[in-house]
């Protein structure tokens, strides 16, 4: 899944450069670093990905070796149920019932071994059970801005990393998160999936039946020579929802993977922080900085030159049009400073 905005690494990401087209966590992007990860389980021809149209022409060329069928376009972004919906849809034949994994393009995870060993426990689960899987993340911290998930310790399959899901909890308060935390009993939604396409769509006919009846149209509209057109008039027609809320929420046969790799969504400028290296200070100074008397800061500029003096735990980047300046504890709230440009239709600089 590449259509994503990134907001809240506004204003680095935007609408036509969003974060999975950067280069923030290495020197290559993270659509690139996700779509190598995953060569390393499939073969390059069955990596497919999703986005809108927008997009193309960037993923493209930042992907030149990916056949132009893997890039399925949704007309407009409506979240994740639809996008996951549409691949599947598209992807099915009547012939064989495929396993499919749905991997977000901006996640960081650099324990690829585990990482691929617990992608084929999946796979071998979703073979043998119409189940709908997802990742969980062993916790490291209460952390606020993660979903959880609560799973069953007594229904545990595959040497005990399979556990069937109790319940989903998204991004709780800090007195919440620290109780579940401490409990044992949750793990962080890593927000990737492995199952059968009979299984997903299924599901997707129970619990979102208006959503997936739009999608059959789409299906049966391959080959015609009116099937943009059709494809375009049942997509104004979904509504946009999750995945978590509209599927796996209300589903009775959701499982877990208890995730053993490394894991980090790279979710805000802050989370960037605690992964990135430091200078003595606590600093990460980037392209053109001084720095006297700062500490514990990440500043961001490639051309202005930008001094900072007696900065402490705080966020400045420089990119474009726009500079950003935040406490490094308000990182979140970057993506409503994105919401009130939208508001305001200040699209100059989105």
């Amino acid at each position: 899944m590449a259509g994503g905005v990134g907001s809240r690494f506004w204003p680095r990401s935007r609408v036509e450069r969003p974060k999975q087209l950067l280069d923030i966590v290495s020197d290559q992007s993270m659509l690139r670093v996700t779509y190598d990860r995953l060569s390393k389980i499939t073969e390059q021809h069955k990596i497919y990905i999703v986005a809108g149209p927008n997009l193309k022409e960037a993923l493209q060329k930042e992907l030149p070796e990916m056949p132009d069928s893997n890039l399925i376009v949704e007309p407009s972004g409506k979240n994740t149920a639809p996008a996951i919906g549409l691949v599947a849809a598209l992807l099915k034949r009547d012939e064989a019932d495929d396993v499919i994994g749905v991997f977000p393009a901006d996640h960081l995870i650099t324990d690829l071994d585990t990482f691929r060993d617990n992608v084929q426990v999946g796979i071998e689960f979703a073979k043998a059970e119409d189940a709908l899987i997802t990742f969980g993340i062993e916790p490291s911290r209460a952390a606020t801005g993660y979903g959880y998930i609560k799973f069953d310790h007594s229904q545990a399959s595959h040497a005990n990393q399979i556990f069937k899901v109790e319940r989903f909890t998204e991004k709780p308060d800090l007195e919440s998160a620290r109780n579940m935390v401490s409990s044992g009993d949750y793990l962080w939604n890593g927000g990737m999936f492995i199952w059968r396409i009979s299984s997903i769509l299924k599901a997707l006919k129970i619990h979102l039946p208006e959503m997936y009846s739009k999608l059959e149209i789409i299906r049966a509209a391959v080959g015609r020579d009116d099937c943009q057109e059709i494809m375009e008039q049942a997509w104004s027609e979904i509504e946009g929802e999750s995945i978590d809320y509209g599927v796996l929420e209300k589903a009775s046969n959701v499982y877990v993977i208890k995730g053993m790799f490394d894991w980090n969504d790279v979710g805000s400028w802050d989370a960037l922080y605690e992964i990135e290296d430091k200078d003595e200070s606590g600093n990460i100074l980037e392209g053109n900085i001084q720095a006297f008397n700062t500490e514990n800061s990440l500043i961001h500029s490639k051309d202005l030159r930008i001094a900072a003096v007696g900065v402490k735990n705080m966020i400045i980047i420089k990119s474009g049009n726009a500079i950003l300046i935040i406490n490094r504890n308000e990182s979140e709230q970057v993506k409503e400073v994105v919401a009130r440009l939208k508001k305001d239709a200040e699209f100059e600089y989105l």
